[in-house]
């Protein structure tokens, strides 16, 4: 067992399944993969409710529906055994969708600056562009989900909700405002922080696994 980014790194954890976590059927029509899609189908109707009908309160509405389902989906898989390799790549998909498209739209609505775009865009630049090619030509799907990923996520994803609440002139606007924007900063921290974690991780999986040694590995996940 090997250390990685402070935490136990076990090989055999990473040989598990996809986001190194075990899996417990490789069907596709499960109930937690449909609500995935469906947190999927949100993604262009929340950029529709927000850019061409200028529907804020529908805008939030779905955001909370898309925030209720990635807990639902991630409960029932576990409660019913219907964890599966394609769930556990779909549930962090959606998740990146979701933030990408919110801050898209609030770019370009002028609710956040282009800055924050960027800033949280090169997160995902940067792991895409170093360490996943690497992992993919060693045959791995992806990495071990991170507590601090997760609870970035959970931050962006409740934070500019209520941004976009708090987006009038009342004083409860104001009140909503400061703490959407204070869980917003915690979030843009914590999503870098847990991509360079997540980059530690990769480095540590591409020096177990050189690309010599992919034959006898065979495909496998992490």
């Amino acid at each position: 067992m090997a250390v990685v980014a402070g935490e136990p790194y076990d090989t055999e954890r990473v040989m598990t399944g996809v986001a190194g976590e075990p899996y417990d059927t490789e069907r596709v029509l499960t109930v937690p993969n449909i609500l995935s899609f469906i947190r999927l189908l949100g993604v262009p109707l929340f950029l529709w409710l927000l850019l061409e009908r200028q529907s804020e309160v529908w805008a939030v509405v779905v955001l909370i529906i898309g925030g209720a389902t990635d807990w639902l989906d991630g409960y029932l898989a576990r409660t019913w055994h219907q964890r599966s390799r394609l769930g556990q790549v779909l549930d962090p998909l959606a998740d990146r969708l979701y933030i990408l498209a919110i801050l898209i739209g609030f770019a370009i609505r002028g609710i956040v600056p282009w800055w924050l775009v960027l800033l949280l865009a090169a997160r995902d630049g940067l792991m895409a562009s170093t360490i996943w090619p690497a992992l993919r030509r060693r045959g791995f799907a992806s990495l071990p989900v991170h507590f601090l990923g997760k609870a970035a996520t959970f931050a962006l994803l409740y934070g500019f909700p209520l941004v976009l609440v708090g987006t009038g002139n009342e004083l409860w606007h104001t009140v909503v405002r400061v703490i959407g924007w204070a869980c917003v900063i915690w979030g843009a921290g914590l999503y870098w922080w847990s991509g360079l974690l997540y980059i530690g991780q990769g480095l540590e999986v591409i020096r177990r696994f050189p690309l010599e040694s992919r034959r006898a590995v065979g495909r496998h996940s992490v």
